[in-house]
């Protein structure tokens, strides 16, 4: 009997940490950087639609930093990017990269590791 006890007590703690890290995910805070050339029309619509996610699924949880890469070449070799607009998601780890005008919202938030808010 003790050792049913035992196992309860086991299932019990790690259903507390699951829970636990899922919380935690829900209030991390994020940081992005969109790497954009310049003020194209794709650069234009990756920035609007970044921020339209971001308002919308990560409310007070985010920092964006826009980088251009037109007046900041050097920094596109720092992080090796080789396509813009690209976004990178450095926190919370894992690090993510996301490469076009970030339209797909449903790509973006998997990219993200996030879900939808209902």
């Amino acid at each position: 009997m003790a050792e049913n006890e035992q196992d309860d007590n086991q299932s019990s703690d790690k259903a507390k940490e699951f829970e636990r890290l899922l919380d935690d995910q829900e209030h991390s805070q994020f940081v992005l950087r969109l790497y954009v050339t310049g003020l194209t029309t794709r650069s234009t619509q990756a920035i609007n639609n970044i921020k339209n996610i971001c308002d919308e699924e990560l409310k007070g949880r985010y920092e964006l930093e826009v980088i251009d890469l037109a007046k900041q070449p050097e920094l596109a070799k720092g992080e090796n990017i080789i396509a813009a607009p690209t976004l990178i998601k450095k926190l919370p780890l894992p690090l993510r990269r996301l490469i076009g005008d970030l339209s797909n919202k449903e790509r973006v938030l998997l990219g993200l590791d996030l879900s939808p808010r209902s």
